[in-house]
């Protein structure tokens, strides 16, 4: 059966190189005999792989691994909209509302101190990222979420503050060469440009954990996650393996600078072609369009039906936008081949042409 077209915003489409290497070891890990999911999160073996992805996880975001430190944890960013209030929310926290994720997280963050939304892009649909905001220099951090799934938008300016400054990365982590040391804490489900799902990436400044001053459960404190290299209890190791050829390939392939450039120019296609083409229209605005999700509608939504038809022939699948916002929806992750955005675009001209 021929592979589809994945443009799914995630779980997403991995590199083939990881898909053949994850399967193989599903069945013999390394040749020892034992498959992956079948061997002790303490053998030597698994307690290599994880060290060496926590390594790799610093390295390719340029960081120092003398100043930070990174953990693959569970319950994806869900849970880290909690972890990251339990841990550092002691009086006031700023968040810059730009979509359903950043509500999910100041709803979390709301448990356990003053949330102050310094500003929203609300006002419009969440198509654009706020721009005229103060932070106050009194906060315990100041929240973002990097880039926006559901709406297409993305921070291309990381915000000037003197506190600590939090992202949720999810959905762009190693897919474009910035400053990763203006963030005391990145955190990133692994399932777009990382691995498989069931892995959260912490990235985490050392100096961070001397902050947490109440007293937090276990499985939600990142000081013991730290003290205990990342294994206090049983990690989905299949995820981190996944994560490990991810971070692996990446490297072989030139790191953030290089993969920067292609998802630049993959994205740059798509959005001439929306552009260009009299069927369909952008969501986001232009000056905030994200090089990972990418967000259109049809100038017609009577004409929804055909498109869909000459997708599902052309094996194109995942394009269908959010429940919540409805339109298209293009995921382009490190991983997606320049021929499959082709043969969207190719596809686009197609409709134009039929109707």
């Amino acid at each position: 059966m021929m592979k589809k077209h994945n443009f799914s915003a995630g779980p997403s489409i991995l590199s083939s190189e990881v898909f053949d290497e994850a399967s193989k070891s599903v069945l013999n890990l390394d040749n020892i005999g034992l498959s992956l999911i079948e061997i002790s999160h303490r053998s030597k073996e698994f307690v290599k792989i994880m060290e060496e992805a926590r390594e790799l996880s610093i390295g390719q975001l340029g960081l120092s691994k003398d100043e930070y430190t990174s953990l693959f944890l569970q319950g994806g960013a869900s849970t880290q909209f909690l972890m990251v209030a339990y841990n550092f929310l002691n009086q006031n926290a700023g968040y810059i509302n730009t979509g359903s994720w950043s509500v999910k997280a100041m709803k979390e963050a709301k448990l356990f101190g003053n949330v102050h939304e310094l500003a929203s892009s609300n006002d419009k649909n969440f198509n654009y990222i706020p721009k005229d905001y103060t932070v106050n220099d009194d906060l315990d951090y100041l929240h973002i979420t990097s880039n926006n799934t559901i709406f297409g938008t993305q921070f291309h300016e990381i915000p000037e503050t003197k506190t600590d400054l939090f992202t949720d990365m999810s959905s762009d982590i190693y897919s474009r060469n910035i400053d990763y040391s203006k963030f005391s804490l990145i955190y990133a489900g692994a399932q777009k440009n990382l691995g498989a799902a069931g892995a959260t990436l912490v990235v985490i400044r050392k100096s961070m954990l001397e902050k947490i001053c109440r007293e937090v459960p276990s499985m939600l404190n990142y000081k013991i996650h730290v003290d205990k290299d990342s294994m206090f209890n049983t990690p989905p190791v299949f995820s981190v393996y996944t994560c490990l050829l991810s971070l692996k390939w990446l490297q072989k392939n030139g790191g953030v600078s290089e993969i920067e450039k292609k998802n630049i120019l993959k994205s740059t296609l798509l959005y001439d072609e929306i552009d260009r083409n009299s069927q369909f229209k952008g969501f986001a605005n232009v000056e905030d369009r994200s090089i990972m999700n990418v967000t259109f509608n049809l100038t017609d939504e009577s004409k929804k039906e055909i498109f869909d038809n000459l997708a599902f022939e052309a094996n194109i699948s995942g394009i269908n936008g959010h429940r919540s916002v409805g339109g298209y929806r293009a995921s382009i992750y490190n991983a997606m081949p320049i021929e499959s955005v082709e043969t969207l675009i190719e596809l686009m001209k197609k409709f134009e042409n039929l109707v």
